[in-house]
């Protein structure tokens, strides 16, 4: 019988993944990864959730117990980020480093088992020709987490199973009363689980940086109000300036040396291009010579035509044929081909 382990977080997707595959003939084994403690999907309530989901599904639950990973790469990561003024993306640095690599070793090391599942919404197919995994949009693009996925490696997406992606969200909900979960009626998370636990980033980030006074300034350098800490702003915001203006203004850059949060209107405040380090190329090699694709800056954004060349190991310049706005620091710029994720990375301060 193929056995695999999937990951619960106590949500619906991950529930109802690990329902589909113990009625696909899988035999299912629950685990729980503890990241932090307090209330938030990612955990006390949400192993209290997953616990009684394997539990009606007659399946064993494990917790491995990932707080140190947790504090080290996504706590600490996301501090000393906000210090340095730029605005860290932490989901995938915790699919990479924190989640996915733990569940595949506990799986084959503890368990004896050689695949992982999760209620991530993408699709995973094999290129036989090429002999490399390719990463793909799930079909529902409302729900589509292909982007947060995009650091993965090879090995990984080798024994990654990821049963949603074939599927839409009122699918999977209409799978979950068919299954009588428990978690059924359960509302989707709408925050990272540190807002989840602290309230709000703004709550999280005041824990670990003190706030420190300083000028919100123009492209010119003209003093237009204050600020109580520069960690409390990102690259793109518009709301909760306390700046009146004839036009709406957006921080367009962050200054940690001189603790200044520099706004702009939005003509003003677009780039034609940026760097990106830290590429990990997923569906294809890595290329040598420059390549087109479309960009996503943001989780949110709409993919926008660019052109990628190379600089080095694991680094690019993107190019795009129209200025955008809201290219920031420390967030992900994730290259696609149609529904087919090429790979991303970090993208750089200017």
């Amino acid at each position: 019988m193929n056995k695999v382990v999937v990951g619960l977080s106590g949500g619906v997707d991950s529930s109802v993944a690990a329902a589909s595959l113990q009625s696909q003939g899988y035999e299912v084994e629950g685990l729980t990864l503890w990241l932090m403690k307090g209330k938030g999907q990612c955990c006390s309530e949400g192993m209290v959730d997953a616990a009684s989901i394997c539990e009606q599904l007659g399946i064993p639950h494990h917790v491995v117990d990932t707080r140190e990973l947790f504090q080290t790469y996504i706590v600490d990561y996301l501090v000393s980020g906000y210090e340095a003024g730029i605005t860290p993306l932490p989901c995938s640095q915790c699919n990479r480093v924190v989640k996915f690599p733990p569940m595949l070793e506990y799986a084959r090391n503890t368990l004896g088992i050689d695949k992982i599942a999760t209620g991530h919404y993408g699709r995973i197919e094999y290129d036989a020709k090429g002999d490399r995994y390719q990463l793909l949009k799930a079909i529902d693009d409302t729900k589509d987490q292909s982007y947060f996925l995009y650091d993965l490696t090879q090995e990984l997406l080798a024994h990654l199973i990821l049963p949603l992606g074939y599927q839409t969200k009122t699918e999977t909900r209409a799978m979950a009363n068919k299954f009588k979960l428990t978690t059924a009626e359960k509302p989707d998370s709408q925050d990272l689980c540190l807002i989840e636990s602290h309230g709000s980033m703004k709550h999280f980030l005041d824990k670990y940086i003190q706030p420190k006074q300083g000028q919100i300034v123009d492209l010119q350098g003209t003093v237009l109000g204050e600020h109580e800490g520069i960690h409390h702003y990102t690259i793109g915001q518009r709301k909760g300036l306390g700046i009146a203006y004839a036009e709406p203004l957006y921080v367009v850059k962050l200054d940690p040396v001189m603790n200044q949060v520099i706004v702009a209107t939005r003509d003003e405040g677009g780039q034609a291009e940026c760097i990106v380090s830290r590429m990990n190329w997923v569906s294809i090699p890595e290329p040598e010579n420059p390549i087109k694709a479309e960009a996503k800056i943001r989780y949110r954004s709409t993919p926008k035509l660019v052109n990628v060349i190379p600089l080095d190991t694991q680094r690019v310049k993107l190019v795009f044929d129209e200025p955008q706005f809201g290219i920031t620091p420390g967030q992900a710029a994730v290259l696609y081909h149609g529904e087919m994720l090429l790979g991303g990375g970090i993208i750089e301060k200017s």
